[in-house]
């Protein structure tokens, strides 16, 4: 699988679009400064999304709140701070970059309530419920279910975007998608670089290996946040 990726100037200018915003300071996915500044919330509205488009990005912010989700709960038993951190800070941003762009498109949420493990779609239930259980075994299990999880979301969010290129060829979502997929890739290098500190070697459990590799061996990125 090839990841692309749209350069970091192009990526800031297309999801302040979505948010609002004027100015594209430069944050890394794992904290740090910003140099944008704030105005007032200018409304976003998108083009009709094709009907795959629609269950794709309802498909999204389930996956976003799945990770959050996992995230929060390995953190309550093992009391890694990286899970905490990643669930608080990129993942709960991430839904919500997906809300906004589920009301643009006038499309419901099918997040109909934040506790934690609960969800709409019964895969991501399942998942979450498989991925809990894993990583409930041990610390380094846990790292390895964070990795599974970038992996997959990495892997669906390249279809994403590619369907919608295919599909409605929206800037704003296809660059929101682009976000994401940054911001897996920076989480991915995170939880394998944990892993392999402990003396194991990361085995891809998705993605080809020479990507995981590619990604893992590349530095953090700055996702235009």
């Amino acid at each position: 699988m090839q990841v692309k990726m749209v350069s970091a100037t192009v990526r800031c200018l297309m999801m302040s679009a979505v948010l609002g915003l004027v100015g594209c300071g430069g944050d890394t996915a794992g904290g740090g400064g910003g140099g944008g500044s704030n105005a007032a919330a200018v409304p976003v509205v998108l083009q009709p999304l094709t009907l795959a488009e629609a269950d794709t990005l309802s498909f999204v912010r389930e996956e976003e709140k799945m990770a959050r989700d996992v995230y929060l709960t390995l953190y309550d038993q093992w009391a890694n701070a990286t899970f905490q951190t990643i669930a608080t800070r990129s993942e709960q941003k991430h839904m919500d970059k997906v809300k906004l762009l589920l009301d643009a498109a006038g499309l419901p949420d099918p997040v109909l309530s934040d506790a934690v493990g609960v969800f709409s779609n019964s895969a991501i239930a399942d998942l979450y419920l498989q991925l809990v259980a894993r990583g409930s075994t041990s610390s380094t299990e846990a790292l390895a279910v964070g990795a599974y999880i970038e992996e997959y979301d990495i892997e669906d969010l390249q279809q994403a975007i590619t369907e919608a290129v295919a599909g409605t060829n929206q800037v704003v979502l296809i660059a929101a998608y682009d976000n994401l997929m940054c911001g897996s890739r920076n989480h991915l290098r995170s939880f394998v670089g944990q892993i392999e500190a402990n003396g194991v070697t990361y085995q891809a459990q998705l993605l080809p290996q020479a990507t995981v590799d590619w990604i893992v061996d590349s530095p953090q990125e700055r996702c235009g946040q």
